[in-house]
């Protein structure tokens, strides 16, 4: 019967026209029911499936205090790193209240709070500037210039009208490739130490272009590579304009932050939840600008008019897009791999799983949908997410709490900043890198434990530093695919292991990393080194003694001279009669592999040596097999063994001469 079903199929197939096979199967794929609609629904909102469960009375409490400190916090910080992304502060406040309200309807890590990001604003405050600088706008930032942009289609925009185009469109394309490209699969290839090099080098970044608020100067920022640098040299060189009000404010406020922070940290686990310092801050220099009339009387530059509501969506300006799209990309890499790190870091430390995929679209439309209402590129956040776990967070519904603490800001409290003076923001900003700038301490320990690492991490802290920024992800992502090459194209020597020991007439051999096409020259190369018998030398070295032999006649002694002179090299080796190759490291073969095997197998069977190679997986094994490494004619076998051990007594067994070369695995 199963014969007879199994032709049926095979003649249903032959006789129907495939136009009409492929669509019954596209039709079978793409059909649409109610629960397909379901399924697809509960898998793309997940907080469909995860809130009928929820235990409201065991869970209430705790994420409703979280969200409220999450939303005292980011209020200052949302301000602040406004003036990071070369934005009015409503903006911050915007981008943070849609970003928890997205995040919390399609994330699936119950901890994270996705919101603003201080390397990502850095990276959008130097393409806004970029763009802002090409569009004719000057480089203060008086609201009512305007630039060179063809209005004639829509309302005139002014220098902050157009800065938040440039950073929603930006928004928009990261959103994109996050979301619905799905290029966040990039970030599989960014190490730990690459990323945190890349925090550390932005940090320095951040902290040089937020000196000139807490002087008080007015100094556009420096575009190009060795920012850094040249942005020192213009503050120096402007030292003298430095604003006293200014000066003074920023230092009392460091005086105030950086101990209260260092006590919030060093009593964390006492307190329930940390006091919101930046917040009294904040209030105590409004107050004091406002009364003490730091804008009038000192010429102190203030935060300004913030409006209260919302402002009408608008559509991504298309023609930037092409500008804008490779930082798009660069962005939406460093985003999404900061958000699932982050995610994956914090449900494994509370035991349950999270969805890589799901946190790929839910952060792409983090930055898609605001982007229509004038907000810039967010994602995870290390800081607000520890205060998150800390407070007594359960699930997602903490960030529609901190969504409610940041509306009520937007809708009454917003206008109450307006003498926020902007050297207040930047203390802020400056005192929240503290924790990237603490790994300069831990260079030492990075040295000791991976000096590999370490060195990416330099390099990359290096470049984003005092080159640039994006370049220094690129450097980074180079320097470590050359360090994964470097140490493919490595090899174990007896010296590494201890207790081992040499085995008479034969000669084990481990190469850590697979055989292919980048280091199979390097492979022979290690092997003939370490082995002590290079046959390719050794062939030549026969053949020229052989050709001189044939030249030279001159008697018996001559002759017997001669051969002695010939088997010189080989008396060296004598003892050598079997090549065991281990390859339990070597996790595949490409074509160029499996030809050099086949090489070094010939070249030492011309010697009089046996190669066998050891514990090979299933992998290597077809790659032999499909590569035509096996051939019984030439006296190559197929015989297969699990350990080491028994390869070194199959090898002893051998007669010495018999040169076959086979497979021990």
């Amino acid at each position: 019967w199963s014969t007879a079903v199994c032709i049926y199929n095979f003649l249903l197939l032959t006789l129907l026209p495939w136009k009409e096979v492929l669509k019954k199967k596209v039709g079978k794929k793409c059909s649409c029911s109610s629960a397909r609609v379901k399924a697809l629904l509960i898998d793309s909102i997940p907080i469909i499936k995860w809130l009928p469960r929820y235990q409201f009375k065991d869970w209430i409490i705790g994420d409703a205090m979280s969200g409220l400190i999450v939303g005292i916090l980011l209020v200052p910080q949302s301000i602040a790193y406004s003036l990071l992304a070369e934005q009015d502060p409503i903006y911050g406040l915007y981008t943070s209240f849609f970003a928890s309200i997205i995040y919390t309807l399609l994330g699936t890590s119950r901890h994270i709070s996705v919101g603003i990001f201080g390397v990502l604003c850095l990276l959008v405050g130097q393409v806004v500037d970029r763009e802002l600088t090409l569009a004719g706008y000057p480089s203060d930032t008086n609201q009512t210039t305007l630039g060179n942009v063809d209005n004639s289609t829509g309302p005139i925009c002014d220098r902050s009208c157009y800065a938040i185009m440039v950073a929603a469109t930006l928004t928009f394309t990261a959103g994109v490739l996050m979301g619905l490209l799905q290029v966040g699969f990039v970030s599989v290839y960014l190490s730990d130490s690459l990323l945190s090099g890349f925090a550390t080098g932005a940090s320095l970044t951040i902290l040089t272009s937020q000196i000139k608020y807490l002087l008080g100067l007015h100094l556009p920022r420096v575009q190009g590579w060795g920012s850094l640098i040249k942005t020192w040299i213009s503050l120096f060189k402007n030292l003298g304009h430095t604003n006293l009000c200014d000066l003074i404010t920023s230092v009392l406020c460091l005086l105030v932050l950086v101990p209260t922070k260092e006590l919030n940290d060093r009593f964390k686990a006492k307190l329930k939840a940390p006091i919101p310092f930046e917040l009294f801050v904040v209030i105590a220099a409004t107050l004091a600008s406002h009364f003490g009339q730091f804008e009038e009387t000192y010429g102190s530059n203030v935060a300004g008019n913030i409006p209260t509501g919302f402002m009408p969506p608008q559509l991504p300006n298309w023609s930037l897009i092409p500008n804008i799209a490779v930082d798009a990309f660069s962005i939406a890499i460093v985003g999404f791999a900061i958000t699932v790190s982050l995610s994956e870091m914090f449900a494994k430390k509370h035991g349950y799983m999270v969805d890589p995929n799901q946190e790929m679209y839910a952060i792409g439309f983090c930055n898609i949908i605001p982007s229509f209402f004038r907000c810039f590129t967010t994602s995870a956040a290390l800081t607000k997410t520890l205060v998150k776990e800390s407070t007594g967070c359960q699930t997602q519904i903490s960030g529609l709490v901190t969504a409610l603490a940041l509306l009520l800001v937007l809708l009454v409290i917003a206008p109450a900043f307006y003498s926020l003076q902007k050297c207040v923001l930047a203390v802020i900003i400056v005192v929240n890198l503290r924790g990237a700038l603490r790994k300069f301490g831990d260079i030492p320990q990075m040295w000791r434990v991976n000096r590999l690492d370490a060195i990416i991490w330099l390099i990359t802290m290096a470049t984003s530093a005092l080159v640039n920024t994006e370049l220094g992800l690129l450097v980074g992502v180079l320097g470590s695919a050359f360090c994964v090459l470097g140490r493919t194209q490595s090899v174990q020597d007896l010296a590494s292991y201890k207790g081992c020991q040499s085995q008479a007439e034969v000669a084990v051999f481990r190469y850590e990393a697979p055989i292919y096409y980048a280091n199979q020259a390097l492979f022979k190369k290690s092997l003939y080194r370490h082995v002590g018998l290079d046959p390719v030398k050794e062939k030549a070295r026969r053949r020229k003694l052989d050709k001189q032999r044939n030249q030279k006649q001159e008697g018996e002694d001559q002759k017997q001279e001669m051969d002695v002179s010939t088997n010189v090299y080989l008396l060296q080796h004598n003892s050598l009669h079997k090549l065991v190759i281990d390859c339990s490291p070597v996790l595949f073969l490409d074509t160029a592999g499996v030809n050099a095997l086949k090489e070094v197998c010939k070249d030492y069977k011309e010697l009089g040596v046996n190669v066998l190679l050891a514990r090979c997986n299933t992998s290597v094994i077809d790659s032999l097999r499909r590569g035509g490494y096996y051939d019984p004619k030439k006296g190559i076998k197929d015989i297969q063994f699990h350990t080491l051990s028994d390869a070194v007594s199959y090898a002893k067994s051998l007669k010495s001469q018999n040169g076959d070369c086979d497979t021990v695995v």
